[in-house]
Order: C-alpha cells, then structure tokens, then sequence
C-alpha cells in the first residue's frame, strides 16, 4: 500500500470511529432519556442530585462532554449547576470540564488535520473561521469573550492554524473563567438579585439581550469582519514590532 492510500486509510478510520463514538453515545442518551433531561435545567438538576456524590464527576464530564461532542446548550448545564452546588462550586467544576473539552477539541484538529474537521464542523464552516483565525491570532480572544461566536467550533478549527497549545490554553483560561464565573454568578441572584430593585434590571438585561441576539444575527458578517480588522491591525503591529527590534 501506497504512502498516499495508507493516509486515505487512516483519515477514513478516524472519521469512521468518531462517527460511531458520536452516534453511540447519542443513541445511549436517547434510549436511556438522559437526552430531553440534559435540555431542561430543572430534569437535569433533578438527575444529577439523584447521583449523589458521582454528581459532580457527572457534571464535569457533562461540560466536558458539550464542548468537545454533543450540542449541549452550555448555559442550561451551568444554570443548573449552580442550582445544585452554588455559583463558586458550579464555576469551578464547569471550568474544569469546559477546559478539558476545549483541549480536546483543539487536539482533534491538531492531531487528525483538516479533513476529519471539515467532517464535524462543515466544509464551509472550517474554511471560513480558518482563514479569520490564520490572519489573524488575536481575533481569536475576542470571539471566545464575545457571544457572538461559535466557542466550540472555534477551538477545533484553532487546532489547523499554527497557534500554540500555550496561547490556546491561556487563552481558554482567561476566556472561559470570566464566562463561566459571570454567568454561574449572574444566575445565581448573588449579584443582582431576583427580587426588589433587581427585578427592573433583569428586565433591562433580558430586553438588552434581545437586541443583542437581533443584531448578532442581522449584523453578523459586519461585527466578524469589524473584530476580524481590528485584531489583524494587532496581528501585524505586532509583527512588525518583532522584526524592528
């Protein structure tokens, strides 16, 4: 066999046990009904409290799980987390999780290339954010702060490019900490509380919201090509800065 048929070979394997993986746990979420529960916050609190003290082996494989396999909807996971464990504990488990999952995906797309990428994500999708996140490093901080972005998709893709597993991974921790610490906090009324006063400013969050997601979605190519120029500036300032010195 061929060099050039033996890494056919391989390439096929990978996307075959991967597909299988995917399908397989899907399949078992499905029968066992573990699937509606994980779309509900209230089942999904529910379900983990009956596990007792493998709850939060559970939940971290859970967050684990919704970054680097299944679509899992992240908030729903978090919100009920820190109904169970409180916004601290919550936090701490899900940035555990998410940032296991996050090198996982990035290693998929470091270790098994572009082709088994394009398999998960889409052909259009990986063309797309490859060419943002090769031009331009820095635009990769401002789209896993930003809520405008596909986090996930972006991790995988971010293992193409030639980034380093160092700035990846500072990268995650900076990103997905102030994520996760916001959000756990923010649901958990510590901050802002559910009653009195609060009740008018979640109001005006849930409204701000609202506008949010309408003009994340109208304006969607004017704010990635807006984050996309701004970073590439830093990107080649930088650049430029390296080889004067």
């Amino acid at each position: 066999m061929s060099a050039k048929r033996r890494t056919i070979f391989k390439i096929l394997l990978v996307i075959l046990v991967l597909a299988v993986l995917f399908a397989g746990v899907y399949l078992i979420l499905l029968y066992t009904g573990w699937w509606e529960k994980l779309n509900s916050v209230d089942k999904l609190k529910n379900f983990i409290l009956d596990l007792g003290i493998w709850g939060r082996v559970f939940f971290v494989f859970l967050q684990f799980l919704q970054v680097a396999f299944l679509p899992i909807p992240s908030p729903i996971v978090v919100v009920a987390g820190t109904l169970i464990y409180g916004a601290f504990q919550a936090s701490l488990l899900s940035l555990a999780g998410i940032l296991l999952g996050s090198a996982v995906a990035f290693a998929i797309g470091r270790i098994f290339g572009k082709k088994v990428v394009v398999f998960m994500v889409g052909k259009e999708t990986e063309k797309k954010w490859s060419i943002y996140l090769s031009n331009a490093k820095y635009s990769f901080v401002l789209m896993m702060l930003l809520p405008f972005f596909p986090d996930d998709v972006l991790c995988m893709i971010a293992g193409l490019t030639d980034m380093s597993w160092t700035f990846f991974m500072a990268t995650q921790l900076i990103t997905r900490t102030i994520g996760v610490f916001t959000m756990s906090f923010l649901s958990a009324g510590d901050i802002i509380p559910f009653s009195g006063w609060g009740l008018y400013v979640w109001i005006m969050l849930a409204i701000l919201a609202i506008l949010a997601i309408y003009f994340s979605l109208k304006y969607n190519k004017q704010i990635e090509n807006f984050v996309y120029k701004i970073t590439r500036k830093k990107s080649k300032n930088t650049k430029e800065n390296k080889l004067n010195n």
